[in-house]
């Protein structure tokens, strides 16, 4: 028989498991809930598998960009996009760009950014300490890229597969000194009047400690809410308010299905439709949690998701004629190595030193109208200033 001291000891270390941080430093990660709950796996063997066509991409890097659609995979270095590609058998709708470029991620107060740090340097070219949104170190607000379009009446847009709340969305819609402050986050959503935004996190706008309910305010100010992705796809209107889940949305392993693909392009339907533009962040957010948990087959099938996504967004792109698309990364989780595989059948060997973020450069990949800006290396802050030069809003920001 297990005695109790024993029992205490398995649930103590049980404990310390549950609340490791996601850099690797004894914080509690909030999304440990949504975790994949079968051990970790180091072979991807082939699963998924999309068929990446030849997208005609004409070339209009010269003009300027009506409309933007940030792409940001979380977590995602070389290597994770690596063991997609051998996943998908050799190919990626990622390895269809023309420009690309590599940048540094350090945020102001240490060399391994958190996702808090990393999305505020993408949404107001500044840096700022780990854990805090739209603020510099002081805490004092940084005026978003969300905000100057606003302001300049392009609409706006925020599509995730973490809660609408979680730090890279945050990040350019609110003003806050800790990425743990969920319900004054979603208050931020309402107040900077994001004109589209879908994900998880629908507790944060119902459950609160201030007994608000936000789904009410939202409706007042014209917003179609919904909680299911088949009303979200009927959802008409300007505003559309998708909060699809309670809490995290699930995994593709978990049943999670082409939720992004139809949010996107609903968000772009929505979006598309205000003659003045609009500036778009789209987030695979769970490519970081599979890493964290240094799960090849999670982070590779996340991977694979968003691959199809970006495919989606290259070819409106395309059509368009209009719109700069970028495809980049907050961080690299894990530090993955890929240790071996099988090209031809899709398997994936992945070797891990680490369940945090590292701190190497990530890629950066750019399509459209000035997307030649997006080459060489420069810093995660930078992005936004060259998505600035690409709408053309030098001197006449707000």
């Amino acid at each position: 028989m297990i005695s109790n001291c024993t029992r205490l000891l398995f649930m103590g270390c049980l404990l310390i498991f549950i609340h490791q941080d996601s850099l690797g430093q004894g914080k509690k990660r909030d999304h440990d809930k949504n975790f994949h709950s079968k051990e970790t796996v180091e072979k991807y063997r082939y699963k998924s598998v999309h068929q990446v066509k030849k997208i005609n991409l004409p070339g209009i890097e010269n003009r300027k960009a009506k409309n933007i659609i940030l792409m940001i995979g979380d977590g995602m270095g070389t290597s994770q996009i690596h063991a997609g590609m051998i996943a998908n058998k050799g190919e990626l709708y990622l390895g269809q760009f023309p420009y690309a470029g590599f940048i540094t991620t350090h945020s102001a107060n240490e060399l391994i950014t958190d996702s808090a740090a990393g999305a505020t340097a993408f949404a107001t070219g500044e840096k700022t300490d780990n854990g805090m949104l739209g603020v510099n170190p002081d805490n004092e607000p940084l005026q978003t890229i969300m905000e100057i379009a606003e302001y300049k009446g392009l609409g706006t847009g925020l599509v995730v597969t973490s809660t609408v709340t979680h730090a890279t969305p945050a990040a350019f819609a609110a003003h806050q000194f800790s990425r743990h402050y969920y319900e004054q986050i979603a208050s931020d959503l309402i107040r900077n009047d994001i004109d589209v935004f879908i994900g998880g996190g629908r507790s944060h706008f119902t459950d609160r400690l201030d007994r608000l309910n936000l789904l009410e305010i939202l409706k007042e100010r014209n917003y179609t809410v919904v909680d299911t992705v088949i009303d979200l796809e009927a959802a008409h209107g300007d505003k559309i308010a998708g909060l699809l889940y309670y809490d995290n949305p699930p995994s593709i392993l978990d049943g999670r299905g082409d939720m992004l693909l139809k949010a996107t392009k609903k968000s772009i339907e929505t979006l598309g439709r205000n003659d003045n533009g609009f500036m778009m962040m789209i987030e695979s957010s769970q490519i970081d949690w599979g890493n964290h948990q240094n799960n090849i087959l999670y982070q590779t099938e996340e991977m694979l998701d968003f691959d199809i996504i970006i495919g989606h967004v290259l070819e409106f792109a395309a059509m368009d004629g209009e719109t700069l698309v970028i495809v980049t990364s907050d961080h690299e989780t894990g530090g993955l190595a890929i240790s071996g595989g099988n090209l031809k059948k899709g398997i994936v060997h992945g070797d891990y030193t680490t369940n945090g973020h590292t701190g190497v450069m990530v890629p950066v990949f750019a399509y459209g109208p000035s997307a030649d800006l997006f080459t060489g290396i420069f810093d995660n802050t930078e992005i936004y200033d060259k998505m600035i030069e690409a709408f053309d809003w030098n001197g006449s920001k707000p």
